[in-house]
C-alpha cells in the first residue's frame, strides 16, 4: 500500500516521506482497523485520514467540534483540487440537503460535520446512501466524560457506526490521559484495542514558571531579553488589548487577537504576525488552530489555563523548527482564588441553569411543546441585559443545557455570504432586462465561482465590487434583487451564535442535568484545576517530567532546562545539609503531614538548598510527597 500512499502525499502535499507515526496510522487504517492516534499539536494529524481516504473509493466523514478549523480544512482541500464540503450550525435546511445529496451523487471525498449534526433524521437517512470509506473523529477526547472538553454529542458516533458497520474509524487527539485513551476506544466501539502514540517530549522546549506579583514587568523584561517571535496568552479579551498596548508602548511590535474580532481583522493580524511584520501576538485561547509558524521562540501565559491539557497544547506552539524555545507560565498569589471562581462560573447551581432555560423560552416566546428543530440567532449580551444575568455564568448554563440535550448553543460564527442559482443556466437571458450592472455582476459571478448551479458557494461582496467596478452597496442590492425574483438563493454574511432547539420546550422545573453532565464533569474540572495549580506551585519536580507523567509517559531523566532543574543545578548540597534537614523533619513531624511551604518556614537555609535537600530525600524515599504535602514513610 505504501507506494500508493506516498504518491498521494507527494502529489497533494509535496512531501516525499511521512513523519512520526503517520505511516503506522495510515497503514493500520488501510487494513480496515479501528485506530486511535495520539499526536501532539503540530504533529500532522489531518494527513493521517486525508491520505488513506484519497487512496480509496468513496467519501471520508470527518467529525470535529472546531467550526473554524472545519472551514479552513475544507478550503485547503479545495485549493488542492480535492472535492470537500462541510455541514455546521447556521446552515439552512435547504443548504444541508443539497450538501448531503452532493455527497451521495457528486463524487465528494470529504464531508466535515460538527458532532451535533449526527443526531438528525436527515443525516441518518442520507448517510446510508453515501459511499463512506472512513470515519475520522478529531478531538476525540471530547467523547470521554473524563476528558477536559466532554461533548455528549460525540456519543452519537457509535450509533452512526451501526449504520456503517464495515467502515473503520480513526480517532485522533493531542491531549489524552491514560484513562481517556481507554474510554475513547470503548465509547467508539473499537472492535479491538489499537493505539499509536507519539512521545509528547519536546527536548528543545524549556518549561518555566515565574512566581511574580508584577506580571506586566516580567513580560516586558522577557521580551527585551529574549529574541524572536512570541505568543502571549491571556484569559480575557480586555487583557489581550491592554497587554498589546503596553508592549507596543515599549517599542516592540505587537497586536492582539480574540474571537470577538471579525474574520478579516483576525486573518490580517495572524498574517502580519506569521510573516514577522509583528513580533508579538497577545491572544485568548481562540488563537492557535492551524498555526503553522515554525519559528515561535516564546509562549507566555499571563493567566493560568483551566487544565494541564490546555496548557500543554498552547505551550506546544513554540519551537516547531526544533530550535530552542521557552514556554513560560506566570503565577501570582491571587491566581488560586481566580481558579476557584472559574469552578463556580463554569458550574453554576442547577437551579440557576433551570432559570436560564426558562428565560430562553421568554426570550423567543416559545410555547410549551413547541420549538423542535427551530434555529434562532442569539445575542448573549442582549439576553443578559434583558434578564439580568452575568454573561460568563449564563454562557456556562447554556453549555450545560447543550450537553444535557435540551438545546444546541453554538459558538459565535462568522458565516460568509453564500449563493446558489435556482434557475438553469439557459434561463439566464431573463437577467438582461435588469440592466447592464446586473448583467455585469452576473458575468463576474459565473467567472469567479464554480458549481453555483449545484451547491452553495461562499462569495465576497467586496471582491465582487472590485471586479465589477461597482460599489459594495450596489452589489448587495443587486444580489437581493436576484433573490426576490427567484433567480438565486442569497444568504448574506452574518456573525452570530445560534440557539437550536433539539427537543420540544418543557417546563423549566422538569429540566434535569444528569450526573455525567454536571456532577461528574464538575468533579473532573476541579481535579484539572488542582493539577494546573499544583504544577504552577511545585518547586521540587522537573516540569517536563510532571507534564509527561500527566499524559502517562514516564521518563528517567530530568530535562535540565526547566526552572526547577536550573535551580537545583545551581545549588550544590552536602551530606551534612541533608542530615540537618532530615533531623529537623524527624524531630518535628512525627506521623503528621505538612506542606512544603510550612516546612520551609521551620528550616533556616538558602531556599535553593532547602528544595534540593527535599528533592533528594523524596527521590531516596526518605520522604513521601503527595498533593503538595510531605510526610515520613510508615515503617
Amino acid at each position: 500500500f505504501m507506494p500508493n500512499y506516498l504518491s498521494i502525499l507527494e502529489k497533494y502535499w509535496g512531501y516525499n516521506s511521512f513523519r512520526g507515526i503517520q505511516e503506522d496510522i495510515i497503514t493500520s487504517i488501510g487494513k480496515g482497523k479501528d485506530t486511535l492516534g495520539l499526536m501532539p499539536t503540530g504533529g500532522g494529524k489531518s494527513i493521517t485520514f486525508q491520505v488513506p481516504a484519497l487512496a480509496k473509493e468513496g467519501i471520508c466523514i470527518v467529525i470535529t467540534p472546531l467550526i473554524a478549523l472545519m472551514k479552513d480544512q475544507v478550503q485547503n482541500l479545495r485549493n488542492k483540487g480535492i472535492k470537500a464540503t462541510a455541514v455546521y450550525s447556521g446552515m439552512s435546511r435547504q443548504e444541508i440537503l443539497i450538501t448531503f445529496d452532493n455527497c451521495i451523487f457528486g463524487d465528494y471525498k470529504f464531508l466535515y460535520l460538527s458532532p451535533e449534526r449526527l443526531d438528525t433524521d436527515m443525516f441518518k437517512e442520507k448517510v446510508k446512501r453515501m459511499p463512506v470509506n472512513l470515519i475520522a473523529v478529531d478531538e476525540s477526547h471530547c467523547i470521554s466524560q473524563w476528558g477536559y472538553n466532554f461533548r455528549p454529542a460525540y456519543l452519537k458516533i457509535a450509533e452512526i457506526r451501526e449504520l456503517l458497520p464495515d467502515v473503520p474509524i480513526l480517532a485522533l487527539t493531542a491531549t489524552a490521559t491514560p484513562k481517556v485513551v481507554i474510554d475513547i476506544q470503548k465509547k467508539l466501539d473499537f472492535k479491538k484495542k489499537n493505539v499509536f502514540k507519539m512521545s509528547f517530549e519536546r527536548n528543545n522546549l524549556a518549561y518555566l514558571v515565574h512566581h511574580t506579583e508584577d506580571k506586566v514587568g516580567v513580560v516586558l523584561n522577557l521580551l527585551k531579553k529574549l529574541n524572536g517571535s512570541a505568543i502571549i496568552y491571556a484569559r480575557s479579551r480586555r487583557r489581550t488589548k491592554e497587554y498589546s498596548r503596553l508592549i507596543a508602548y515599549e517599542g516592540i511590535t505587537s497586536t492582539y487577537y480574540h474571537a470577538g474580532l471579525n474574520n478579516d481583522i483576525k486573518d490580517q493580524r495572524q498574517e502580519e504576525w506569521r510573516t514577522g511584520k509583528t513580533r508579538v501576538i497577545v491572544a485568548t485561547n481562540a488563537f492557535g488552530m492551524g498555526i503553522d509558524k515554525p519559528d515561535v521562540r516564546l509562549v507566555i501565559h499571563v493567566d493560568l489555563p483551566d487544565s494541564i491539557e490546555a496548557y500543554f497544547q498552547e505551550a506546544g506552539r513554540v519551537g516547531r523548527d526544533q530550535k530552542n524555545a521557552r514556554a513560560i507560565l506566570l503565577y501570582s498569589n491571587s491566581d488560586k482564588a481566580k481558579l476557584q471562581k472559574r469552578i463556580k462560573d463554569n458550574f453554576p447551581p442547577k437551579e440557576y441553569v433551570k432559570k436560564v432555560y426558562e428565560h430562553i423560552q421568554y426570550y423567543y416566546q416559545m410555547a410549551l411543546g413547541d420549538g423542535l428543530g427551530c434555529i434562532f440567532d442569539f445575542n448573549l449580551e442582549e439576553f443578559c441585559v434583558k434578564f439580568k444575568h452575568f454573561p460568563v455564568v449564563a454562557n456556562s448554563a447554556l453549555n450545560l443545557l447543550t450537553q444535557a440535550g435540551y438545546l444546541e448553543y453554538t459558538d459565535e460564527q462568522d458565516n460568509p455570504s453564500r449563493i446558489l442559482f435556482k434557475i438553469h443556466r439557459e434561463e439566464l437571458y431573463r437577467l438582461k432586462e435588469m440592466g447592464p450592472d446586473a448583467e455585469n455582476l452576473l458575468q463576474v459571478l459565473l467567472r469567479s465561482y464554480t458549481g453555483l448551479f449545484t451547491d452553495y458557494a461562499n462569495i465576497s461582496e467586496d471582491t465582487l465590487a472590485i471586479r465589477t467596478d461597482l460599489d459594495r452597496e450596489k452589489v448587495y442590492k443587486l444580489l437581493t434583487l436576484f433573490a426576490r425574483r427567484g433567480i438565486v438563493d442569497y444568504i448574506p454574511r452574518k456573525k452570530t451564535p445560534f440557539i437550536i432547539y433539539t427537543r420540544e420546550r418543557i417546563n423549566h422545573e422538569r429540566v434535569f442535568l444528569p450526573k455525567e453532565v454536571y456532577d461528574d464533569r464538575k468533579e473532573q474540572y476541579i481535579k484539572r484545576v488542582k493539577a494546573i495549580f499544583d504544577y504552577a506551585t511545585d518547586n521540587i519536580h522537573c516540569r517536563n517530567r510532571v507534564l509527561l507523567h500527566y499524559f502517562g509517559e514516564d521518563i528517567e531523566d530530568n530535562c535540565g532546562q526547566c526552572d526547577v532543574c536550573i535551580n537545583q543545578r545551581q545549588t550544590e548540597i552536602s551530606k551534612k545539609d541533608i542530615k540537618n534537614v532530615m533531623n529537623i523533619i524527624t524531630t518535628n513531624l512525627g506521623d503528621e503531614e505538612i506542606t512544603v511551604k510550612e516546612l520551609r518556614e521551620q528550616i533556616s537555609m538558602p531556599e535553593e538548598k532547602f528544595y534540593k535537600c527535599i528533592r533528594y530525600l523524596i527521590d531516596e524515599e526518605k520522604l513521601i510527597y503527595s498533593l503538595g504535602k510531605i510526610k515520613l514513610p510508615t515503617s
